[in-house]
């Protein structure tokens, strides 16, 4: 690890996020990594194909994403050889929701925001996580308010399954240092400003001091920062009853 670590502090992470993705395929399987393509997710996904952990890799394909986006897909097949599974939303209830409402009905409201973010995402994370005992995923506390507190590891009680975060505590700085020093693929939008990346029409560049998720729904009352979330990381998560505390 010496050829990617420049400082004892990320060579711990990057050693403990190894022996974390490892514990999770060997104890918590069938597990499954839910990737954004962001960096970060890629940051996950070169350590399962490197170290040949078993653990599924999927993403979302809410239909609206930038074509950079897309294309991490076909990088990642050219590099590790390893093909990301994608799932899309119900055609029929997107269908319904833009004859309702619009294609772009989500610049009029929180609501209508959410409710196109549950058909394209929330929905598609439920099928793409049946069946799994944990999801892993590449959130970080640095990314927002709403995810300060964010642990390594918690159950997730609507989804009935272990939730490990396992770059909580990485910061933006070390997530690039391990993808250039390992020449990670990941989305060329991230150099043009674009430091969190979601749908095509819902996403923008960033200015200089801008919160990083602040491109997300920028329409938005920022004032509000929970709803820069679009429902796939429901928090607060909860312990499962041990034995004792099962209700009878």
């Amino acid at each position: 690890m010496s050829a990617v670590a420049q400082s004892p502090a990320l060579s711990d992470k990057i050693a403990r996020l190894y022996t974390a993705l490892g514990t999770i395929a060997a104890e918590h399987a069938p597990a499954a990594l839910s990737s954004s393509l962001a960096v970060e997710d890629m940051v996950i996904t070169d350590a399962i194909l490197r170290n040949g952990y078993f653990i599924d890799i999927f993403t979302l394909d809410t239909g609206r994403l930038h074509a950079q986006t897309l294309d991490v897909l076909a990088r990642v097949r050219s590099r590790y050889g390893y093909a990301i599974r994608v799932y899309a939303p119900d055609p029929e209830a997107v269908t319904r929701y833009v004859d309702q409402f619009g294609i772009d009905a989500f610049y009029d409201s929180v609501e209508l925001r959410q409710r196109c973010c549950h058909i394209r995402k929330v929905e598609p994370l439920a099928r793409a996580l049946a069946g799994k005992s944990a999801w892993v995923t590449g959130m970080r506390r640095a990314q927002s308010v709403t995810r300060r507190e964010l642990p390594e590891r918690e159950y997730d009680g609507q989804y009935r399954l272990w939730k490990f975060n396992p770059l909580a505590g990485w910061s933006e700085a070390e997530v690039w240092q391990y993808i250039r020093q390992l020449d990670v693929p990941y989305n060329p939008l991230q150099d043009q400003g674009y430091r969190s990346i979601g749908c095509a029409p819902c996403t923008r560049a960033t200015a200089a001091g801008e919160d990083l998720r602040a491109g997300r729904w920028w329409w938005e009352d920022p004032e509000n920062p929970e709803n820069k979330e679009c429902g796939l990381h429901k928090r607060p998560a909860v312990a499962p009853l041990s034995p004792q505390r099962k209700a009878s």
